[in-house]
C-alpha cells in the first residue's frame, strides 16, 4: 500500500464509531477536485452503481494515471476518493495488481455499507483496473 491509503487505514483506526468513520470518509469525497462539467457524460458513467458516477482516466508520459471522478452522492464520492488514493498517480501493471478489496475489507466498509454501495464500489474498482488494462495494451 502506498502512503496515502496507509494513511486513511491509519485515521479510521483511530476513529471508535461508524458514524465518525461515514463522516471521515464524506469529508475525503469533499476535498475530491471538482469534475469539469464536461466531463459528467455517458462514456464516463460508471455502469452498476446506485448513485450517479463519473469517472476519467489520463495516462501520462511517465505512464503514470490519474484518475477523476464525481458522484452525486456524498458517501460514493468518499469511497472515490478512497480509490483515488489507492490508485490514482500510479502504474498501471500496480493498479491492476492491487487488490482494491482488500482494503475495503480492512476499512471494514464491507460490513458496514449496504450491499447496492458494496456493489458500486466494485464496479469502480473495476472500471478504473479496466482503464489501466487498456493503457498497458496500448
Amino acid at each position: 500500500m502506498n502512503e496515502r491509503i496507509e494513511k486513511i487505514v491509519a485515521d479510521f483506526e483511530l476513529l471508535d464509531s461508524w458514524d465518525d468513520r461515514y463522516r471521515y470518509v464524506i469529508e475525503l469525497g469533499r476535498k475530491l477536485p471538482e469534475l469539469p462539467a464536461e466531463d459528467h457524460i455517458d462514456a464516463n458513467k460508471v455502469q452498476g452503481c446506485a448513485s450517479q458516477v463519473w469517472l476519467t482516466s489520463r495516462r501520462g508520459d511517465d505512464g503514470v494515471i490519474e484518475f477523476k471522478g464525481d458522484s452525486d452522492a456524498h458517501i460514493v464520492k468518499g469511497l472515490i476518493a478512497i480509490l483515488f488514493a489507492l490508485y490514482s498517480g500510479e502504474r498501471a501493471k500496480t493498479i491492476v495488481e492491487t487488490d482494491a478489496n482488500a482494503v475495503f475489507n480492512k476499512l471494514g466498509l464491507g460490513e458496514h455499507l449496504t450491499p447496492q454501495r458494496s456493489n458500486g464500489f466494485r464496479s469502480m474498482v473495476e472500471r478504473m483496473k479496466r482503464d489501466a488494462q487498456a493503457a498497458l495494451a496500448g
